[in-house]
């Protein structure tokens, strides 16, 4: 699972780098000492090993959100939930799952992407008693 770990930052940094146009700069939202970073991707950038060890279905028509929350700069434990919703409104939540590994705690999702479109997340992270709301649009692309 350490791989895992790895490949899901490694996605997240590649994403970036390809969607430079889409995504400017990094992806995060800073609340006092607490900072969520963020980060959404087509699910076919990750290997079918990876996929499976992360139990995400790998397919051109899913996408796939990643969250990580550092407190003072270290892995924090949290509860994470959330919609998408397209252009007509219509809403899908977020079902977050945790995997936890060698000092990294990340937390994902996965969501149907149909066809090329704009769709807006809206991220509820709790850790303790503070609630914080992440919102954002991103372009998304049905993969290869």
């Amino acid at each position: 699972m350490g791989r895992l770990a790895l490949v899901l930052l490694t996605a997240c940094l590649s994403v970036t780098a390809v969607a430079a146009d889409a995504i400017k700069g990094e992806r995060k939202e800073v609340f006092g000492d607490t900072t969520v970073h963020y980060n959404t991707f087509n699910s076919t950038f990750l290997t079918p090993d990876i996929a499976k060890a992360a139990e995400l279905t790998r397919s051109k028509n899913q996408g796939v959100i990643n969250i990580s929350v550092l407190k003072d700069g270290k892995p924090q434990m949290a509860q994470v939930s959330g919609t998408v919703k397209d252009l007509t409104s219509q809403s899908v939540n977020l079902n977050f799952k945790q995997i936890t590994e060698q000092g990294a705690i990340y937390y994902i999702a996965q969501y149907p992407v149909d066809q090329q479109e704009t769709r807006t997340f809206d991220i509820k992270v709790q850790t303790g008693d503070k609630i914080n709301t992440i919102n954002f649009n991103q372009e998304l692309f049905p993969g290869e």
